[in-house]
């Protein structure tokens, strides 16, 4: 009987599946005879600048643990795409590697046709960052007119901290603003994006006394659903049900959902729907 697989044996596996489906001669590597296909130990070993030795214990499952450098090294080596990288640490590490930000420029066309088919629910997909990159016509016309406003624009704590419409429709304003600094803080830091955002928050600082305030508090907070109540300029008091969902896949995107309490208002938001211009994503 064979033995079970071993963690080590897993990522040695892995390995060679991935050397075996490259083309050697795209690395311009001597396009000889091989006896396998794919590049050689050594080969993935030179690219990686690693040693031929420890990159061969890998594959063989000796040697211990390799270090996150190591397989970060190996999987630009492999040419692994970011799912592939991440499963290349849970084999070697157990864990996932560190996240690496970049920065959103919007939703895809199959995103957006999920928004669409959510209204009358207002729906909006925010980065990490707190900027919104999707929404649908039921987002317009009880949020915010997001089509109407340059892509920088479109940013939750601006809206907050510097918009006194936003300001004037929330129903306790220091409690929303606080939980929304708090949650910023968390989901900037857990996309690798703190540093990023320094230059936005440096000014939002300068922008908010308000913000500067609840900046050095250094709350944070997390909460991935909740009620969100708000005074609209034509329906009056609406309170929604909010949900955040991850988008799989995009670790930089969430969706936000709001639900109304009331049945009756999704009537409503539909007639406004209806009555209100429409503005593209740009």
């Amino acid at each position: 009987m064979s033995e079970p697989l071993t963690q080590e044996n897993l990522l040695g596996t892995y390995l060679k599946d991935r050397r075996s489906k490259l083309d050697p001669a795209t690395f311009g590597f001597p396009p000889e005879r091989r006896r396998t296909p794919g590049l050689r130990r050594e080969e993935v070993a030179q690219r990686a600048n690693i040693s031929a030795t420890w990159y061969t214990w890998l594959e063989q499952g000796r040697g211990g643990a390799p270090s996150a450098d190591v397989l970060d090294r190996i999987a630009r080596a492999l040419m692994l795409t970011e799912v592939e990288r991440e499963h290349l640490f849970l084999l070697g590490l157990g864990r996932a590697p560190e996240v690496r930000y970049q920065k959103s420029e919007g939703v895809t066309p199959r995103l957006q046709r999920v928004l669409d088919a959510l209204e009358p629910l207002p729906a909006v997909v925010r980065t990490a960052t707190w900027d919104i990159v999707g929404w649908n016509r039921a987002a317009t016309v009880m949020l915010t007119d997001y089509g109407s406003l340059p892509p920088r624009e479109r940013n939750i704590l601006r809206f907050m901290f510097l918009d006194p419409r936003v300001r004037a429709a929330q129903h306790d304003w220091e409690s929303v603003a606080r939980f929304v600094v708090g949650a910023f803080r968390v989901d900037a830091a857990r996309a690798g994006a703190a540093a990023a955002v320094q230059p936005f928050v440096d000014e939002l600082c300068r922008l908010s006394p308000e913000f500067a305030a609840l900046w050095r508090d250094n709350e944070v907070r997390h909460r991935g659903e909740g009620v969100k109540q708000l005074q609209h300029p034509i329906l009056g008091e609406i309170r929604f049900e909010y949900s955040a969902f991850a988008v799989d896949g995009r670790s930089d995107l969430s969706m936000v959902v709001y639900n109304p309490i009331e049945p009756e208002v999704a009537d409503k938001i539909r007639k406004l729907m209806d009555a209100a211009p429409t503005h593209e994503p740009a």
